[in-house]
């Protein structure tokens, strides 16, 4: 339809068209945009560091037996003090070792009954004593040459049971910061060459959460999912995870 106003022909059809033609391309402009901002791009960082224990636990027991109770004791009291002065002859200071009380253990006769099952007949035929000795220092390398040498007692007729050492970290909660910070740093980097290659550049992070922290014997590539604190190896690395979502700009 036409309509002539002041000598000029106004199309109507025409203008709605043209009203339309805009309206979409405001309506594109601005669905675009708003969908720019909603976009994210999440990222894994992770760190990791070789660390070496700074404290060992070692532990190692002296057991007897005997069908008398007084003989096994006697036995225990001689080769206990015998054992704790070998190691101060190491050169591990009296004050890093521990002594346990001691344990007793009342051994009993077998019998078969008439199924053929083997029970306790009630009848006791003997006495097992146990002590324990537990060395806390932070002297890793001599403890560990300690505990393996220590199987030298056995030759003087000394009945040592020889626990493997523990190795710890102490400072694991200030290393725990620092390295959860430099996996923060690596999300960051990665998600700037994600965000890079399609042209556009991070925002502010939207949101993060720190993964488990895997503390493995050095080279393992042993992991959990409800992470892993290794207390058998002197040399450890430990690895720090988060996973952050940044909003792409």
């Amino acid at each position: 339809m036409s309509v002539e106003r002041n000598g000029h022909v106004f199309n109507a059809g025409f203008a709605i068209a043209v009203a339309l033609v805009l309206s979409s391309i405001v309506g594109a402009w601005a669905y675009t945009h708003a969908k720019k901002g909603e976009q994210t791009v999440a990222v894994t960082g992770s760190a990791k560091k070789r660390i070496k224990s700074d404290l060992v636990i070692w532990k190692a027991a002296v057991t007897y037996q005997s069908t008398q109770l007084s003989d096994a004791y006697k036995s225990l009291s001689d080769s206990v003090p015998r054992v704790k002065q070998y190691l101060i002859s190491k050169g591990i200071p009296e004050n890093q070792i521990t002594i346990s009380s001691i344990t007793a253990t009342t051994l009993k006769g077998k019998s078969r009954d008439e199924s053929g099952e083997e029970t306790d007949n009630g009848k006791i035929t003997g006495y097992s004593l146990r002590q324990e000795l537990e060395v806390r220092s932070n002297d890793v390398d001599k403890i560990a040459q300690v505990a393996r040498e220590a199987t030298e007692l056995i030759n003087q007729g000394i009945l040592l049971e020889s626990g493997a050492p523990e190795y710890h970290y102490t400072k694991l909660g200030e290393l725990k910061r620092e390295m959860l910070a430099e996996a923060a740093k690596d999300a960051k980097e990665r998600a700037k060459q994600i965000a890079s290659s399609t042209g556009s550049d991070i925002g502010s992070v939207r949101s993060a959460k720190m993964g488990v922290m895997q503390i493995t014997p050095a080279d393992s590539n042993e992991v959990s999912d409800y992470g892993m604190n290794d207390t058998t190896a002197l040399e450890k690395d430990i690895t720090a995870v988060v996973n952050v979502n940044f909003a792409i700009d």
